[in-house]
């Protein structure tokens, strides 16, 4: 169960983490990144937050890459959050497929 607060920085976060992707795959054609859940842990030292990655093919590699540059990440989200929040906390990324689940699970209604 998340307190209020934790909502509330869940919710700053991953709108500053949407437009910080938005800006750096403008110049990636026919890629898009898009933050679907966030979560931050009690004492809001980790954030864990789940990308949805179209094409779904390149999923892996590129939350791999944007794993492999959380610092810069952080760093940019910090200078955009830096009067909401003291401690800007780390960032994991994982891959949400739930979009691909449920793609499959209607595709084996449909049969």
């Amino acid at each position: 169960m998340e307190t209020t607060r934790q909502n509330k920085v869940c919710r700053l976060i991953q709108k500053e983490l949407s437009e910080i992707f938005l800006l750096q795959t403008k110049s990636m054609n026919g890629v898009l990144v898009s933050v679907n859940t966030v979560r931050i842990s009690p004492d809001m030292s980790i954030v864990r937050a789940y990308l949805s990655v179209f094409p779904s093919a390149k999923a892996e590699e590129i939350v791999k890459n944007i794993n492999n540059n959380s610092k810069a990440i952080r760093y940019e989200l910090g200078t955009r959050v830096r009067h909401q929040l003291r401690i800007i906390p780390e960032l994991k990324f994982f891959v949400d497929d739930s979009l691909d689940y449920v793609e499959r699970i209607d595709e084996l209604l449909k049969k």
